[in-house]
């Protein structure tokens, strides 16, 4: 038994003269969770809506446990989505909604009780069954989505941007309790979003898209730390970026030299180079013997932090750092890197 469980290989699709998805190979273990993350029209919904079934490849195939279901059906695919918009039925119960699909499998009353029963109690919705849409939060009506889909137990399960109708906090709720499911049960699924830190909280790996093409995967903390690219580097959080100079395990950036210890993890070569520094690398310090001073061009308070950009020898550098160690009216600051939250770019 194969542990590559979800597979799609050189697969393309246009509508029309316009190439959407460009050859594209993804390999999804089984069991794990993967999420599609990219900017707006990066093509990462019709990738999704293609494992589904609601779009044919132009070219290509696709594969679930070993089967070629290419040309197979939704139903055949033994897969369920969970879209944004929850697709309630206003005038059936929770019950009813949830148990919804086994009535289409013709399964029994009894079973399918039971089945509901389990499903509400899954995601913390016992006893519901009785109530209906109109009657319970949004919070909770995607909940109840994501247990109609559980209660088929498919083989894949997809999430179509789910939490976009959510306030922060119970986004923040509803993607614990995905997560945490989804580890619990061992469904092989596939996530879409927009937004990082969803995708950083709820995958084993994030896949980062850009017209049509998988641009990196991998963990979040390797994404972030290590991005393949400018386009990673800027997409993936914030970052200043400045023409560098590496040398054995020193970088010398906008005339400040200092070490950085893990440089032949970046896979770039010695000599002109791109230096990314994350906002949170930097510190700024009243003495700083050996380094570079810089100005405050702006300072705004975000309550867990500062978020501060610095004149630095002539360029722009933002800077987070924690309220109780920045003073905004310090008059003379020193900029001091740590080798995390620094990486390298070749600048080709």
């Amino acid at each position: 038994m194969s542990d590559n469980f979800l597979v799609l290989k050189n697969i393309t699709k246009a509508f029309g003269k316009s190439v959407v998805i460009d050859d594209l190979d993804l390999v999804i273990k089984r069991g794990t969770m993967v999420t599609l993350l990219g900017p707006s029209g990066c093509g990462k919904t019709t990738v999704l809506r293609l494992v589904a079934g609601l779009e044919n490849p132009t070219s290509g195939q696709i594969f679930i446990d070993g089967e070629d279901v290419t040309k197979s059906s939704i139903q055949q695919r033994d897969i369920c989505i969970v879209f944004q918009s929850y697709a309630l039925f206003p005038h059936m119960s929770i019950g009813d909604n949830v148990g919804y699909g086994l009535r289409m499998q013709r399964v029994s009353g009894e079973e399918r009780k039971k089945r509901i029963k389990e499903a509400l109690e899954l995601v913390d919705l016992a006893g519901f069954e009785d109530r209906y849409v109109d009657q319970i939060s949004g919070g909770q009506q995607q909940r109840v989505a994501l247990a109609r889909a559980l209660v088929l137990k498919p083989k894949v399960l997809l999430f179509d941007e789910p939490l976009s109708n959510l306030d922060a906090n119970l986004r923040r709720a509803m993607r614990e309790k995905i997560r945490e499911l989804q580890q619990h049960l061992g469904i092989t699924s596939l996530y879409v979003t927009h937004d990082q830190t969803e995708a950083f909280a709820v995958s084993d790996e994030v896949i980062v898209m850009n017209k049509g093409k998988i641009m990196q995967k991998a963990p979040a903390r390797v994404l972030y730390q290590r991005p393949n690219s400018l386009f990673l580097a800027n997409f993936m959080g914030e970052s200043s970026i400045f023409d560098g100079y590496l040398k054995s395990n020193t970088v010398t950036v906008n005339g400040y030299n200092f070490s950085l210890p893990n440089a032949t993890d970046f896979g770039v070569s010695e000599g002109e180079c791109l230096v990314g520094i994350r906002p949170e690398a930097v510190s700024l310090k009243e003495t700083g013997e050996g380094h570079q001073q810089c100005n405050i061009k702006s300072a705004v308070y975000m309550g867990n932090h500062w978020e501060i950009v610095v004149d630095w020898a002539g360029r722009d550098l933002l800077v987070n750092t924690n309220p109780d160690y920045f003073d905004p009216n310090a008059t003379k600051l020193y900029v001091h890197l740590s080798d995390q939250g620094v990486f390298l770019l070749n600048k080709s």
